[in-house]
């Protein structure tokens, strides 16, 4: 778990616009807006320090935070981050709010361990991360951090795939339950270029070898 607490600072915002936007950014001050819940939407504004401060956290992006609106608190998660198109800077968050009994559904990073102990990658293969986030639906006390993929066993040319992922309790893959097609894979083994150019060339040179001999 993240040593860093996930709290986010934020007053209402009464001013919308590109102007307002742009008249917050000089004051270091973020447009988000937070909805969901069985309440109305709150404009509001965030501390642009803390929040580039949690945004260098993998947490902030999977886990449930606690917003001060002046003085009340509420759990949410970000829902998006629209971002300057080429311009480190965040434009406005969303923010969804999460209910204790009611499922929340978002993306969660996935970790992947024991790549060097793969059969596959010993026998010259290359790894290749088919999804670095996975889809999952939870009730807010059992949200992960992040899910884990230990790789130790992978073969060359195999694949582990979503309906393959420990999950914590309590925690399922909707698009799962859309049937077979969707169980797409999180992580394969390829062979690498070098290693099939190389056995092209042992073919060749085999073949090559046999025609000699009959000559």
């Amino acid at each position: 778990m993240s040593a860093i607490e996930m709290k986010l600072d934020a007053e209402l915002r009464t001013e919308t616009g590109r102007g307002a936007s742009r008249r917050l950014r000089r004051a270091k001050r973020v447009p988000a807006i937070i909805y969901g819940g069985h309440k109305d939407p709150k404009a509001i504004t965030l501390n642009l320090l803390q929040l580039d401060r949690l945004m260098q956290e993998e947490a902030f992006y999977s886990q449930i935070l606690t917003i001060t609106v002046d003085g009340t608190q509420e759990q949410a998660i970000v829902k998006d981050l629209q971002r300057h198109p080429f311009k480190p800077l965040v434009e406005h968050v969303d923010l969804q709010r999460v209910v204790a009994n009611e499922k929340v559904h978002t993306g969660v990073p996935v970790h992947f361990i024991n790549e060097d102990k793969a059969p596959g990658i010993k026998s010259g293969g290359i790894i290749h991360h088919d999804a670095n986030e996975i889809q999952i639906a939870c009730l807010p006390k059992d949200l992960p951090e992040y899910l884990e993929v230990d790789v130790a066993e992978l073969e060359l040319g195999k694949s582990i795939h979503l309906s393959e992922v420990p999950l914590p309790a309590g925690v399922e893959i909707p698009e799962l339950a859309q049937g077979e097609d969707h169980d797409h894979p999180v992580v394969s083994i390829h062979a690498s270029r070098k290693s099939k150019t190389g056995e092209g060339d042992e073919e060749a040179e085999g073949e090559d070898g046999e025609e000699a001999a009959e000559d």
